[in-house]
């Protein structure tokens, strides 16, 4: 099996883990708050994270670090957007939550702007306006209930809440290109996952609950399968460029809209459908424009290498 098929079906392996782990989290938010969502998926996926280092002989190199404060404020960060989405997830149709979701490759131009001073020209800025435009159309028949005077406002907050999940994990992607530069993955993957199962003991005093056995069951498997899913995230940047497997970030659209429907019974709508269609466009498009520049930065670099 070559190394490239190797990174696809990681990567294909990440999105059904990832995936599931939100259906089991979405199952039980009924009853139990976000903060002690947030604290079993972080904490009870740290197990599955030592004992992948332990198998690649990495427990001692791999969790080094000379940057705490990177990894805090990258913590903090990824908190903040983990706590949305799944605030989110008890407010909204599962594949809506997970539609909108996608507006954070399109957010990731834009930050990578405004703080990496990345230069962005009009063939990714019209991929940006084209995504936007998606997300404002799943959006825009939950918002009306804001102008309109509608009853329904927890559903105008979950489509609120889970754009600015989007906008957090942008902001963490941002923090994550910084901390490469110093950072080895295992460390930023190891010292996200503390520093979201600390922050997320804070929310205790404002109604944790003891949850049943069914309900603790589904939190601990989406530590589980959070876990898994990052070691497979990880494992398909080894095998293959980035570029090359982003795109199949969006194939979770086909699994969560099956969830939705069977799972949930939910019922997608035309306008979501085409909401999710012009996302997916816009990050394809600044995926294959990513992968261009990448390929001119590195025949410039070959070109200004001296040779003989």
């Amino acid at each position: 099996m070559s190394n490239t098929l190797r990174g696809i079906l990681c990567k294909l392996g990440a999105v059904v883990m990832f995936i599931c782990m939100a259906a089991l989290i979405k199952a039980s938010s009924d009853r139990v708050p976000t903060g002690q969502s947030v604290f079993f998926r972080s904490f009870f996926g740290i197990p599955i994270i030592l004992l992948w280092l332990a198998f690649h002989k990495e427990l001692r190199t791999g969790l080094r670090t000379s940057n705490p404060l990177g990894h805090f404020w990258r913590g903090l960060v990824g908190t903040a957007g983990m706590s949305c989405g799944f605030a989110a997830l008890a407010l909204l149709p599962f594949s809506e939550v997970k539609a909108i979701q996608y507006a954070q490759p399109v957010l990731v131009v834009v930050f990578a702007a405004m703080f990496l001073g990345e230069r962005v020209r009009v063939f990714r800025l019209t991929a940006v306006a084209l995504g936007m435009m998606g997300v404002l159309i799943i959006m825009s028949p939950r918002l009306t209930v804001l102008t309109e005077g509608g009853t329904d406002v927890r559903l105008a907050l979950g489509a609120i809440l889970a754009f600015a999940s989007a906008t957090f994990a942008a902001l963490a992607h941002v923090f994550v290109r910084r901390l490469t530069q110093s950072e080895g993955t295992s460390a930023i993957v190891f010292y996200f996952a503390i520093t979201a199962s600390t922050l997320s003991l804070i929310t205790v005093p404002f109604g944790w609950v003891v949850p049943t056995w069914t309900e603790a069951a589904m939190l601990v498997g989406a530590g589980l399968f959070g876990g898994i899913g990052q070691i497979f995230l990880t494992s398909s940047y080894r095998f293959a460029d980035a570029s090359l497997i982003a795109p199949f970030e969006y194939s979770s659209i086909l699994l969560a809209l099956a969830i939705g429907y069977f799972i949930f019974a939910e019922v997608p709508t035309v306008m979501m459908i085409f909401g999710v269609v012009l996302i997916i466009v816009a990050g394809v498009l600044i995926i294959w424009r990513e992968r261009q520049l990448g390929l001119e930065r590195a025949k410039g670099r070959k070109v200004m290498t001296p040779q003989g």
